[in-house]
């Protein structure tokens, strides 16, 4: 099991902070698409993805057990 943690926006479309899924080998890209049908979050391709808080590539495979945290770009004025 895996858990997906969502920030900012994302956090508001999901309505959740975080989701227990299994995404264990699965790519870091895979996981995206699946988060951006189920919830409808195509800005997801846009964002940062960590696991276990350190920034991962799309090609990067899960294990179990491991957080995936997606990350949205900042903007500021």
């Amino acid at each position: 099991m895996n858990r997906v943690l969502f920030f900012a926006g994302l956090r508001e479309r999901v309505e959740k902070e975080e989701l227990e899924i299994d995404v264990t080998g699965r790519t870091v890209g895979e996981v995206k698409e699946l988060v951006s049908e189920k919830y409808g979050l195509d800005q997801i391709q846009s964002c940062m993805t960590a696991v276990n808080e350190e920034f991962a590539l799309n090609d990067m495979k899960i294990e179990e057990g491991d957080t995936i945290a997606f990350i949205p770009p900042v903007s500021g004025g």
